[in-house]
């Protein structure tokens, strides 16, 4: 079902005269995510144990390069978060076993999180089958495609206002 296709003829019918058209482009760019992420996304990740966020910053952190550090700061700021949200998602991953707290070696007053060894395993695990899953997802696509789909993604994002 195309609810946002329904949505902007309903709305054509009732208030003609308007263009409804980015209102159709963003609803289904919303609806995609949506069921991309909730239906497809979090079970691959609750499969390793993980919510989307905990891998999100387990791959962070682990695509940043050995020694797979980063401050608190590098982190939320590279998964658009907040400071809040990312320190119970830290306390929940260093429960877990998978990051570690420690002082930044040049700047004792600050902190670097890094990836243990069960950390490093299981992101390296769970990321194989998050390429397997996205493949599948975007399997509907041609390569050339999903490349235009990404530039054109890339281009309506680059052009939004700062908030």
């Amino acid at each position: 079902m195309d609810r946002a296709a329904t949505a902007t003829a309903q709305w054509r019918q009732e208030i003609p005269g308007h263009d409804y058209g980015p209102m159709e482009v963003l609803g289904r760019l919303a609806e995609v995510a949506q069921v991309i992420n909730q239906t497809h996304l979090t079970p691959v990740f609750a499969r390793f144990g993980l919510q989307p966020g905990e891998f999100d910053v387990l791959a962070t952190l682990r695509r940043s390069g050995a020694p797979y550090r980063l401050s608190p700061t590098q982190l939320f700021k590279a998964t658009m978060m907040s400071s809040g949200g990312m320190t119970a998602r830290l306390d929940r991953l260093e429960t877990a076993g998978l990051v570690m707290r420690s002082p930044c070696p040049k700047d004792r007053r600050s902190t670097q999180v890094g990836l243990t060894a069960k950390g490093t395993a299981l992101v390296e695990q769970a990321l194989l089958a998050h390429l397997e899953n996205e493949t599948r997802l975007t399997a509907a696509l041609t390569k050339a495609e999903q490349q235009q789909l990404g530039q054109l993604l890339a281009r309506l994002l680059a052009g939004l206002p700062e908030a």
